[in-house]
């Protein structure tokens, strides 16, 4: 109980800052309230530097809330509906992983790159951002420092893709009646589970979707998530082939993120409960939580940022960053058009 009341301090500064951008993210859909969140966060950070009896409540809020929202996402999404979308856009989701990695790889090689950090970031770009990088890490050995830079190089391109993606979205032509193909896009091209649900939020916000692209985008980025595992498990061998290796051994449990098995606990709740006649509706003040939950994690990763630093650490871990994220996003709407779902 003190643990939580601890962390009280912290949540109220991310709800104060996402009541109103929830507010102004529905006078202004184009922009969304998970982009006003997000900046305004990284506004106040620039000039506010949070306590420690601050930040363990921030922190909670980015990382255990957003998941929430996630979980909360999986009430109204039947499970016919998720293998489906899941199967749609394997292909993409293939191809963009090994789009990054190969990048990550051939550019530490020209650039002489640290291998931690280059691997950390095409890891980080082609999954699912910070958790990837959290599961990947130990595995390979890399130090807090390496784990450091990664985070904050993903973290300023996911902040760029909440705010630019559905501009280019719309300057594209994305169908607008339809959350699908933009979801797909957010899902596939997106590094963090944060920016996507934020991306997808906005665009349902701009041609008033409800939930349609968010329900796409967040099933197709949880099994983007689950090649975690594979990859986690090849970089565990990897580094046991070394003799000098001190990585630690592969852990399920901390590779496979506890949020993705109840999302599909709550979607296996709404199968089962479609089946015996309950209505859609009932799902939708769950819905309507997930999005403010959203702007709430937004508002926390806002705060926890710093732009400035992450500029002065070097150029070789942006330009991999940046490489990984738009060999993605042209991977990702290269094979759209090629399975015509554009």
């Amino acid at each position: 109980m003190n643990k939580l009341t601890e962390k009280i301090p912290g949540i109220l500064v991310c709800l104060l800052i996402a009541v109103p951008a929830w507010l102004l993210g529905r006078q202004f859909p184009v922009v969304g309230g998970p982009v006003i969140a997000i900046l305004a966060g990284m506004i106040i950070a620039s000039f506010w530097t949070p306590k420690d009896s601050m930040n363990k409540g921030i922190k909670f809020t980015s990382k255990y809330i957003l998941q929430t929202a996630v979980v909360l996402l999986g009430f109204g999404l039947d499970m016919g509906v998720i293998l489906q979308t899941g199967k749609q856009s394997l292909p993409i989701i293939v191809c963009t992983i090994s789009t990054s990695l190969i990048v990550a790889f051939v550019l530490m090689k020209l650039m002489k790159a640290p291998a931690n950090t280059a691997t950390l970031i095409g890891v980080g770009s082609s999954i699912c951002g910070g958790s990837a990088i959290a599961a990947t890490a130990p595995v390979i050995g890399a130090d807090d420092d390496e784990v450091a830079q990664s985070i904050s190089v993903i973290f300023f391109f996911n902040v760029l893709a909440a705010i630019i993606f559905p501009i280019l979205g719309h300057t594209l032509g994305f169908d607008t009646t339809s959350g699908e193909a933009f979801g797909i896009f957010a899902g596939t091209a997106v590094n963090d589970t944060s920016s996507v649900t934020a991306a997808a939020a906005t665009w349902d916000n701009m041609w008033s979707l409800g939930t349609a692209t968010l329900d796409k985008a967040v099933t197709v980025k949880l099994t983007r998530t689950l090649a975690i595992i594979p990859i986690t498990l090849v970089l565990a061998a990897w580094n046991a082939r070394k003799a000098d290796s001190k990585s630690e051994k592969f852990s399920l449990k901390r590779a496979f993120p506890l949020f993705i098995l109840l999302f599909v606990i709550a979607s296996l709740i709404t199968t089962a409960g479609s089946s015996l006649g309950v209505a859609a509706s009932v799902f939708a003040p769950l819905k309507s939580l997930s999005k403010f939950f959203i702007v709430m994690a937004m508002a926390a990763i806002g705060l926890g940022s710093n732009m400035v630093k992450l500029i002065k650490t070097g150029a070789k871990p942006l330009v991999l960053g940046a490489s990984c994220w738009i060999c993605i996003t042209l991977m990702s709407l290269l094979m759209q058009h090629l399975m015509h779902l554009l």
